[in-house]
This record gives C-alpha cells, structure tokens and sequence, in this order.
C-alpha cells in the first residue's frame, strides 16, 4: 500500500487532470479588464467603522445567526429607530461611527488598530447614476483578507484573498437614491488561510486598495489581450459578457500602428485576432518602454488600454527579451509607501518614488513584486517606467500542502493575478512560492500551480523561490539546489542569506561553490543584511545591524555570485525597511525589519551605492 502522502500527492495531482480547468473554471465570473478606465464612480473617502473582534455581527455563540442588535449591516437608521423608544437596542451604529479613508490599512490610521487583527465593518453611502438599461458592478482592486459584502443589508458575496480583485454585479440590487455599502473584513490568518499566520510582513487588513461602482452597457467586453509572439505576430483574445455576446464584431486597433483587427465572437463571446506584426513596431524594453494606446471596440461597447509589445523566453541558461539575452539587475520590494506609518495606500506618486529609486538611483531594469500580488498602480507604473517585474502569490513558508480546498485558492490567487495583468509588458515572470520545504505533498501542489500558469498563460516564465542546501568536504563549502520542482520551472530561483544567518563569515563568501542544474538560467532572489539608518561602526555596537557590516556583506556576496552558474539576474532583500512583527530588537528594529538598502523614510545606506556601481558596469557589460 502506498504511503498516505504519496497518496495525497497523486490525488492533488488528479486535480490538473482536466487541460481546460484552470483557463476556464478559475476565470472570475465578471473579470472587468481595465476597469480603472471604465465609466465609474469612485467610492474611496471617508468610511465608517465598527471593530468586530468576537465576529459577533456574523455569528453569536455556538456558531448561531447573529443577534438582530450586533448585525452592522443591517439596512437601518439606528438613530431613528432610538429616537421613537420601544424595547429595541443596538449595539453597534454604522452611521455614527468613527471613520477612516479608504483605501488604506486600519494598522496605519488609528494607534488603537495599530496590532488590531480580526474583523472590522466598513460602511459607505452612496447614489447611483441612472443605469439607462446598462449594469453595474461592485469592484474592490483588494481587500485584505476576508471580505464580506452587503449592499442595503443584501449579502452580495465574499471574496478570500489579499491582494486581487474582485466584481459583483449589482445591476437589478441598487435603488434609486442613497444605498448602503457595508463590507466586513476580517485579517485573521490561519492554516488555511494563504498566506498563514506566519510570515516576515505587517498584518495590513483593511480595503487596502480602491473601490469603485464600474458602469458597462448590457453586452460589455469583459476581457480583453493582446501580445506580440515570438514568430513576430500580434494574437490576441476578447471575451464579451451579456445576452448579445455571440455573433459581435469585435474590431481592435493599435495607435500609431497600421493595426486593424478584425473578429466575430464565437457562442461563448469570445474572438480571437492573429495577424502579422508590422515592421514598424517597437518592441518594449527597460531602455525603450514604449506603450501603444490599443482600442477594442464593438457596436455597444469601448475598451482602451495603454500596452507594451514585447517577447521573454529562455534558451538554455539564457532569459531572452526581445530575442537577446538580458541581466536582470534588480531588487525586491514589499508594498509599502516611504514614510514612518505606511498604510499600503499606493498612489501614482508613491509608486512611482519607490520604482524610481530601482530604475534610477539603483540603475536597475527590474524589480521583484514580493511576496504577494502588488497594485494595479505599481504594475503601470513599472510598464511606463521600463521594469521587469517578478509577480507572486503568498504560498509562502507554511501550507497546508495536503488540502485540496487550500490549493483551490491558491490557484485562483494565481488565477486573478494573471487575467489582471496579462497585458503588462513589464511582468516576464510568474513566481508559483517562496522559501518551501521539499515534501510530495508541497511538490505535487507546487506542480498544480506550475501548470496552472502554464495554462492560462504560456508567454511568460514560471519560477519560484527555492531553498539552497550545504555541504562542507576538506574545508571547502558547497551550495546546492535540490528540489524537484526545478523541472517544472523555466527560471531557477534561490534564496541565500551565507554571511547573516548562519556561521559562515563574510570573508568566507567569495570562496563558497556553487553547483546548479544545468541547462536553466539562474536569478538570486533574495540575499541581504540588517542594518539601521545612520549607524555606523563605533556608535557604540559593532558588525551587524551597521551600514558598514551591510556595506561588507553586500561587496563579499557580489564577489560570490561570480562562481555561481548559469546567473542572470538578482533581486537582493530588500529595497525599503518595511514592518514585520517578527523583528522585536528594542533599539535597532522596534517592529521593521531593517534589510533595506534605504530606511523606512527614504534615506539611502552605504548598500545601497554599492549596489548602484555593481549594476551600473553590468549595464555596461554585454548578457552572455
């Protein structure tokens, strides 16, 4: 008999059997492609809220319905109600409530909530347009974790997962005059839950990014892509929504390109364009971010977007942009806004402060998007910008490999960055995990998502962020990848913090061997050291935690990665000082973790020059 993980193994497996399963069962329902430029009303501003921390507005004790006095999203005046007397009470007023500005992280708007994890109800009035026989949908770019959502005290749906999007539509629920939205979210982490209750970052919960009342016509394109092939063609694929979606002309166009597409939507709503590219066409790269203004259109309905053409594949060990090889001189980066109290609130302006510190202050062409879905904002901007970007979902540490409903999720994290992105010229590479323990379990659901990406979308490369090992024979040190998940990936990816934790010295790094497989490209994505802002070796503490030890660190680990394979590319940890739970030392770290190469308020370490000139003369250096 087989033992019990190889079965779980072989049953996750099962889960792929279907080719078709992830491109059309893990496709949102309403996908709203370019939403941002869509007919809207914007309903981010002043919020109230009422914090939950015992979940009693969605369950009494025992796990009963909620008492009718605790449910915030109840369609109610409580202060009228009060004003007539009668043995009714409530505890909660939604109206009266305190209010916070959405978007943004409730860690960051009260000192009170600064630890809060748990459950908040948020509540927003609003009155619609006149539909005039169109729709409307409810679209959150994320809520962080658990969203629930109630409209005029109608639940309308749920949505699990931190940093994708998510539409309702509301077109038969709205009223005429004001409407109640109330959302009750809840950041509480689990085994379950993806990511876990353990992770290296802030708690964040909250409507994290925008929400917005999108308007479309009754048959409205739902979603729309186009890209340019490595054979040098334009394909592309529109899908429409609504009771007209077969049989429409769907006509594309590219400005400043002799481009006229043309294509008639199949029973599904779907057409498809393939026509060669012209010669004239500028390919997209971090030296020349070109971005066209493409139309798709039919006789209802208009979608724009602003897209990069490009190619990325490998050959070999070498990643290809545009059919020549590429360096990819980069950095990681977590979501946060430079300041001393971020709150996840990503602006054009504080996207574009920390992306230019890569692209320009760093000499840069890429950044890795960590370790989790980043805005809609900052992906745009790394398109206008001229970064290649790494994007992730949080399978990160802890999963319950073994749980079928877990995978579930984490394909459709996957599922929603994808269909969100895919005409971002800037994103080359979906990562699938980071830092995993090797087991059949977490290889098998590794796999599942390998294939996923694979599925949905097969023009870009697939990696993830892989643990290394070591060994010591006669005095020399080896480091080594094995994991057999290296077959399912077209980039290798490895972690490598030798020279911090552990007991090798810095003076040790240069002579440290690497032994990679053959035949892939490699990209360090993490490697990295503490150190706070301003202090200096003599301040009273030495060697680690300065900028000093940080600045050594950084020139030993850069003579290493010279004896490493097959390297094309690195994203050392981490460009900015971001908050983190884990890290506790009352003078140096006071909740930050300090690996970055600035601080928390933008101030540049000695790291941070190094890294500069290291990618300055590999700019200079023609990729092997």
């Amino acid at each position: 008999m087989k033992p019990f993980r190889t079965l779980v193994a072989m049953a996750l497996g099962l889960i792929m059997a279907t080719p078709s399963l992830a491109a059309e069962t893990l496709r949102p329902q309403h996908l709203l492609t370019g939403a941002i430029d869509r007919s809207h009303d914007e309903l981010s501003g002043q919020w109230t809220y009422s914090k939950d921390l015992y979940r009693t507005g969605l369950t009494d004790i025992n796990g009963w319905v909620a008492k009718s006095r605790m449910q915030r999203y109840r369609d109610i005046d409580v202060a009228a109600v009060e004003a007539k007397g009668g043995v009714d009470f409530f505890e909660f007023d939604m109206d009266r409530g305190p209010r916070m500005t959405i978007p943004g992280a409730w860690n960051a708007a009260e000192p009170e909530l600064r630890y809060y994890d748990g459950l908040i109800w948020f509540q927003r009035k609003f009155t619609p347009k006149d539909l005039k026989g169109g729709r409307a949908f409810l679209r959150f770019e994320a809520v962080n974790y658990h969203a629930h959502v109630y409209l005029n005290g109608e639940k309308i749906g749920e949505h699990e997962g931190g940093y994708t999007p998510f539409s309702f539509e509301v077109t038969d629920k709205l009223r005429a005059g004001e409407n109640r939205l109330t959302v009750g979210v809840d950041s509480e982490h689990g085994p379950q839950t993806i990511p876990t209750g353990i992770t290296d970052w802030d708690i964040y919960g909250g409507i994290i990014r925008p929400v917005r009342l999108i308007y479309t016509p009754q048959t409205y394109i739902d979603d729309a892509v186009i890209e340019l092939t490595t054979d040098g063609r334009l394909k592309g694929t529109a899908k429409l929504d609504g009771p007209q979606a077969a049989g429409q002309t769907v006509n594309v166009t590219v400005s400043g390109l002799a481009v006229k597409l043309s294509a008639t939507t199949d029973a599904n709503g779907y057409a498809r364009f393939d026509a060669k590219a012209p010669r004239n066409l500028k390919k997209w790269s971090p030296e020349t971010p070109t971005l066209y203004d493409v139309s798709f259109a039919t006789s209802s309905d208009r979608l724009d977007d602003r897209v990069g053409l490009r190619t990325i594949e490998v050959d070999g060990d070498r990643i290809l942009l545009n059919g020549k090889s590429i360096f990819l001189r980069g950095v990681s980066l977590h979501e946060e806004e430079f300041g001393p109290n971020p709150a996840r609130n990503m602006t054009e302006q504080a996207s574009r402060a920390l992306l230019s510190e890569i692209k320009y202050g760093m000499n840069g062409n890429y950044v890795r998007l960590s370790h989790y879905p980043h805005s809609d904002v900052t992906v745009r901007m790394a398109d206008e910008l001229g970064l290649l970007v790494w994007s992730e979902i949080p399978v990160y540490w802890t999963v319950d490999w073994e749980n079928p409903n877990v995978l579930l999720k984490a394909r459709t994290m996957l599922a929603e960055m994808i269909y969100r992105d895919r005409n971002r010229a800037s994103v080359i590479m979906w990562s699938v995990g980071n830092e995993t323990p090797v087991t059949d379990s977490r290889n098998a659901f590794h796999s599942a998502l390998a294939d996923t990406v694979r599925d949905i979308d097969p023009s870009r490369l697939i990696s993830a962020a892989l643990l290394v090992e070591g060994r010591t024979e006669n005095g020399q040190t080896t480091i080594f990848i094995n994991d057999p998940l290296v077959d399912k990936l077209d980039v290798m990816a490895v972690n490598t913090y030798a020279g911090w934790y552990g007991s090798n010295t810095l003076e040790e790094l240069p002579s440290l061997r690497w032994e990679v497989p053959a035949g892939k490209p490699v990209v360090l994505s993490e490697f990295g050291a503490d150190a706070l802002a301003g202090l200096r070796e003599g301040d009273g503490i030495r060697g680690k935690y300065t900028e000093d030890f940080q600045a050594e660190y950084y020139r030993q680990t850069l003579k290493m990665v010279d004896n490493i394979p097959q390297l094309r590319g690195m994203s050392p940890w981490i460009l900015k000082d971001f908050q983190s739970l884990r890290r506790e030392h009352p003078v140096i770290q006071n909740g930050w973790n300090r690996k970055g190469l600035v601080s928390e308020t933008g101030v540049r370490k000695l790291a941070f020059d190094v890294m500069a000139n290291y990618y300055k003369a590999k700019a200079a250096e023609t990729p092997k």
